[in-house]
């Protein structure tokens, strides 16, 4: 979704007359239940007219609207973010804003003085590498309060599809091919989203994966696969921060669009789960039956055509949908607002904390950053030394990819260059000016980028000549050639240097694939001849990627001394990593994701994007359950790096690892202890996986269960960690009986540093199956379809 070139402006205002509370006061107001919520948004309702209430419904109000400035009480109200809807009732639309990079609006004008900047906060899956919690609350803390001072009620975010294959193109607005990881961090967020008294949105509600034929295409998914991967890290957001909406996405489910199916909204996520938040569908879908989308549950089509209010108008006028559905479904409307900083007065100070904002996303890129090789301890590089820095994107950071989910009105984006000199490093000028030259270069001309020189992406982002569109200017760097370098430049540049930096980048984005991209000839040619050209006189050569996500790194990661994988880091990206080649700051990111060895070896390879391929119209998840680390370890497929992988300054060594029974009732606590054996202070992630039998049902090899990070551990101290299972922790999704169960027999306790690093065991027994949840018999897929089985091996 595009909030930004939707045809609807969606926002809020305050009366000029009325006095503003202060920010914590809002807060102990949303915090405390108020009884009579449920009333009061059933009052508003019943006064409302018929043409009132399908308003509402479509488009939250648009079609209500006659004027862009009102006058109440013969005073004048400035529109900021939003428009009155229903004067005699005061209902005005609810302001929305889109995320989860930063709050995306419009960039600054040319020459604006007094613009009100946003922060661009790291992206999704760098946050989710941190595998720190409460540090990704305090960002939702800081986001959140950047939404309540600029007027908002709402922000869409956070986006919590899983990683499902390295080619989706909106990867780096989600987390993790892990759905615990995945529902963590997204109920981390919503909690310190939240905590401002504005709302937070789930979002792409469900198995949203792709970016190919997004509006129309079918994701064939079985029962398991849903309950386990797609909807747990859903299910894990909305018990644990309670989110005020949901969006559908685009895509059918199993035969569906998932905003008509009544079985996924209702039976699974209000009746089982206790959603009481608003549904809304993904803005301007196009498809689908605004009647059916009613009558599952949606509360607000978004942003509301004309079309979709005439579908409804005749439904209500021939019967086919009963006024009492629209006024049923128009409570949450109510609620939210009801709810909202705007209908509790609150007045916005449009001057958020933007430095304190800048620090704690600063210290989320240190936490998310990823070592992923350090040979013969290249990093940290304390000296003050002089460094060569090759590559475009040295120069200029890929803050996040473009789209809705991008950043467009943050002051700045430090990058790497920038950042190496903040530190003291000295870098080549020549070079500097060579590179920043080129860059300018590629702005003026231009030019479509080769990746979307094709005749489908051309119709697809409505491409004519050889000119880039004007929507390509956060893609325009990033997307081009990289400059070729010749040996001579190389040499030159070597003999004026101590060390070298190489920074490689991917972007990605809304309504395209960002490509699993093989690194290009020119690429590898940089990576190569800088490699042997600095190792002949012995010095070292760091390579950084700024990508959004899992990228190949085989056919070259044997060049470089150190790799650190910065992903897409917001703002304070270049900081981040020259702070830890310096040595501030001590590398204790985990990779969210498995890197595979070859493309080929990916799951979901053989089926993505779907059927047929270039314009696919079922898409068939035959890899089951079987995503990520959990084919991977139960397929023994090597990977180049595994799910949890991180290296670090420091060694850490783990120990006294006790269950509290050996023989499970009804939850066993897990304790282990680490320690910092090295001569650095540290973080260690420390994992726990659980290896289930498999007497009646096909099990992975193990998954994760729990995850803690440590505190900064100084040399020789240590830190007792603790970790719960309950009955839902031992539990798989049993389709043919609706259930969650947990097997009888022996269950495996592994304590690891990564997905393979295992460090600890211990086991624990259950004597009787336990059916832990009888659930709904819903979403049975379209297709008989044969899912991946370790019985094929």
């Amino acid at each position: 979704m595009n909030l930004n070139r939707s045809k609807v402006s969606i926002g809020i205002i305050f009366m000029i007359l009325f006095f503003g509370v202060n920010s914590s006061t809002l807060t102990a107001q949303v915090k405390t239940e108020n009884n009579g919520i449920d009333k009061k948004a059933k009052d508003l309702v019943s006064q409302m007219t018929i043409e009132e209430k399908i308003g509402m419904t479509v488009g939250d109000g648009r079609y209500l609207i006659d004027v862009e400035v009102e006058k109440i009480n013969d005073v004048w109200i400035a529109n900021r973010n939003s428009k009155m809807i229903i004067p005699r009732l005061s209902i005005r639309t609810t302001a929305l804003t889109d995320g989860p990079s930063g709050i995306n609006k419009n960039p600054a004008p040319e020459g604006a003085k007094d613009y009100t900047y946003t922060t661009a906060f790291p992206t999704s899956t760098c946050l989710a590498a941190t595998w720190n919690t409460e540090l990704v609350e305090n960002i939702g803390k800081a986001f959140g309060n950047e939404v309540l001072e600029y007027d908002y009620d709402l922000v869409l975010m956070p986006a919590l599809n899983l990683h499902r294959d390295p080619n989706g193109g909106r990867s780096f607005e989600y987390y993790s091919e892990d759905p615990l990881l995945s529902g963590k961090m997204a109920s981390s967020i919503v909690n310190g989203l939240q905590s401002n008294g504005i709302g937070a949105t789930l979002k792409h509600f469900l198995a949203n994966n792709q970016e190919t034929n997004r509006r129309k295409y079918n994701a064939v998914v079985s029962q398991r696969a849903l309950r386990e991967i797609y909807l747990r890290g859903f299910e894990i957001a909305v018990k644990e921060s309670h989110p005020r909406a949901i969006m559908t996405a685009y895509n059918k489910l199993n035969g569906f669009y998932t905003p008509e199916i009544p079985e996924l909204l209702q039976d699974i996520v209000r009746k089982e789960w206790g959603f009481k938040g608003l549904y809304m569908t993904d803005f301007d879908m196009h498809y689908g039956d605004a009647v059916a989308q009613v009558r599952a549950g949606i509360n607000m089509i978004m942003s509301g055509s004309k079309e979709e209010l005439d579908q409804i108008t005749t439904a209500i006028k021939n019967k086919t949908l009963d006024e009492s559905t629209l006024d049923k479904n128009l409570v949450y409307n109510m609620k939210l607002k009801l709810n909202s900083p705007s209908m509790k007065k609150y007045k916005p100070s449009l001057k958020p904390d933007l430095q304190a904002h800048a620090k704690i996303a600063r210290e989320a890129v240190g936490e998310g950053i990823v070592m992923l090789k350090n040979d013969a301890n290249t990093l940290p590089i304390k000296k003050k030394k002089t460094v060569a820095v090759f590559g475009k994107i040295s120069y200029y950071s890929i803050a996040a990819g473009t789209g809705s989910g991008g950043i467009r009105s943050n002051k700045y984006a430090i990058s790497v260059n920038e950042g190496l000199k903040s530190v003291g490093f000295k870098v080549l000028k020549e070079m500097e000016k060579n590179y920043m030259g080129f860059i300018e270069k590629t702005k003026r001309e231009n030019l479509v980028p080769p990746y979307f020189d094709n005749p489908k992406m051309r119709k697809d982002n409505g491409i004519k000549g050889n000119q880039a569109p004007p929507h390509f200017k956060k893609r325009l760097v990033a997307f081009s050639k990289e400059q070729a370098t010749p040996i001579a430049d190389i040499k030159k540049y070597e003999s004026k240097s101590d060390f070298a930096v190489i920074t490689l980048g991917r972007s990605g984005g809304e309504n395209y694939e960002n490509g699993y991209l093989p690194i290009t000839q020119i690429e590898m040619d940089l990576v190569k001849n800088v490699s042997e050209i600095f190792h002949a006189t012995g010095k070292k050569v760091i390579v950084v990627l700024n990508v959004g996500g899992v990228w190949e790194t085989i056919s070259w990661r044997d060049y470089p001394d150190a790799i650190l994988l910065a992903w897409q880091p917001g703002q304070e990206g270049g900081n981040a990593v020259a702070d830890i080649i310096k040595g501030k700051i001590n590398p204790s990111g985990k990779l969210p994701d498995s890197f595979p060895m070859k493309y080929e070896d990916v799951p979901s390879s053989k089926s993505f994007p779907g059927i047929p391929a270039n314009d696919p119209i079922n898409s068939f998840y035959e890899e089951g359950i079987y995503v990520g680390y959990r084919y991977y370890d139960s397929f023994n497929v090597p990977t180049a790096y595994e799910f949890g992988y991180g290296m670090s300054y420091t060694k850490f060594e783990y120990s006294n690892l006790k269950l509290s029974s050996t023989n499970f009732s009804n939850k066993i606590k897990v304790t282990v202890t680490v320690k910092n054996t090295g001569k650095v202070a540290g973080k260690e992630i420390v994992q726990l996986y659980l290896k289930a039998p498999s007497n009646e049902i096909e099990k992975p090899e193990k998954e994760l269960k729990g995850f803690a990070k440590t505190k900064l551990l100084k040399q020789g101290e240590s830190q007792q960690l603790s970790f719960d299972l309950d009955k839902r922790s031992l539990a798989s999704f049993w389709s043919g009986i609706s259930s969650w169960v947990a097997d009888k027999g022996d269950y495996e306790v592994r304590i690891g540093a990564s997905s393979k690093d295992i460090r600890l065991k211990a086991s624990f027994h259950l004597a009787e199956k336990i059916i832990v949840e009888k659930v709904h018999d819903v979403l049975y897929p379209n297709f008989m379809m044969k899912e991946l089985s370790r019985s094929d091996k």
